[in-house]
């Protein structure tokens, strides 16, 4: 077989011809690296064109240019395929995970990803991590003689050990021996996402005006990256210079994490991919001082944006959405289209309603929900 990979690849980087492989063995049409592979079915998903109509903070009625799962996650695989570069780490494996690590996540953000997990507490609850794994090795319907993507073993363990939001003690995941840790590729991903999250957050806030410029200069990481635009872009205007800085700020996160992932990783002497997995511990990660201006920023946009009452005022809308569409799928099962009712041996109507209702789009989700409950809207 030809290793297509790139020939600079460090020696404890994930490659394709030593992949642990696939659940479900396939005759292929072409001979592409398994990694690469991987993406492509990504992209080509259901799951993932969905992800255009599912939101970040902000609904999708509520306008045209804040991001969407669909840009975050473009975000997180720009940001992770870049740290992957500079570490001569696998640049394939990298993007696939980071593509793929939203797949599973409900309409209107983490409010729905909450109402769903305390709708789903006598059943094993809901995590969008895990969900996403879900989509990839259940729910996706593209192959006649397999479910889900049969993706590679690397790519489904760095989605099963991507950092939860949400414990879920019932689901098995001994397939991908959690004790361990995930290749170097995984592990890029969880700070990758931080990145991403952090950066829109700030220019989706400050276009939506919920967020204050003046008291965003208090951040001592914000102040530092507008401080240095300022001086050298003097003529500029406010909002250049924001975009300036954002980009500025990505940059330097991304320097910080690769100088310091590089110090750890000759510091615990790894030479092997086995290195990275038996150690036990993250080796991708921000400096001590970066850290924690990074987690300033993160608490700022917490208290400031997240609880914003307008923020807040669509969070307690959502879940009752999702609360009661879920109950009057649950109580009807019949209500749900004989396409998406599928009741697969052993699962629950509940999980069946919980997996519907997880791949709804907030568009989607908010047409149901009136025609179900409004009188004068057509079924």
């Amino acid at each position: 077989m030809i290793d297509y990979e790139r020939p600079d690849l460090a020696p404890h980087a994930s490659r394709s011809v030593l992949s642990k492989g696939r659940r479900y063995s396939e005759e292929f049409k072409d001979d592409r690296p398994a990694f690469e592979r991987d993406r492509d079915r990504i992209i080509h998903s259901a799951a993932f064109r969905r992800l255009e109509y599912k939101t970040q903070v902000f609904v999708n009625h509520e306008g045209d240019y804040y991001r969407t799962r669909l840009t975050h996650s473009l975000e997180v695989a720009q940001i992770a395929r870049g740290i992957a570069r500079k570490l001569r780490l696998n640049e394939e494996l990298t993007e696939a995970i980071s593509l793929a690590h939203d797949l599973g996540h409900t309409p209107f953000g983490h409010a729905g990803e909450d109402a769903l997990h305390t709708l789903m507490a006598e059943y094993g609850g809901f995590e969008h991590n895990l969900q996403s794994l879900r989509v990839v090795e259940v729910l996706e319907e593209r192959y006649p003689l397999f479910p889900g993507l049969n993706l590679t073993f690397e790519t489904r363990e760095g989605l099963a050990k991507h950092s939860s939001y949400h414990d879920s003690p019932g689901t098995d995941l001994s397939e991908y021996e959690m004790g361990l840790s995930p290749t170097l590729e995984a592990q890029i991903i969880n700070v990758a996402d931080e990145i991403a999250y952090n950066n829109h957050d700030i220019d989706d806030g400050l276009e939506s005006n919920l967020i204050d410029r003046d008291e965003l200069r208090e951040v001592p990481l914000w102040q530092e990256v507008f401080a240095r635009v300022e001086k050298r872009y003097t003529q500029a205007t406010v909002q250049a210079k924001t975009y300036a800085a954002i980009s500025s700020l990505i940059g330097l996160l991304i320097q910080d994490v690769v100088g310091q992932t590089l110090h750890n990783i000759e510091g615990h002497g790894i030479v092997t991919v086995e290195d990275v997995r038996r150690l036990g511990e993250n080796l991708v990660s921000y400096s001590t001082a970066v850290q924690k201006e990074s987690g300033l920023l993160k608490d700022f946009l917490h208290h400031r944006l997240y609880h914003h009452w307008r923020v807040e005022r669509m969070r307690i809308k959502a879940e009752r959405f999702i609360s009661e569409l879920f109950k009057a799928y649950v109580e009807t099962p019949a209500l749900i289209s004989g396409r998406y009712r599928i009741h697969r041996e052993g699962e629950s109507v509940p999980r069946m309603v919980c997996d519907y209702i997880a791949g709804m789009t907030d568009r989607f989700a908010l047409d149901e929900y009136k025609k179900l409950f409004d009188p004068y809207t057509k079924v």
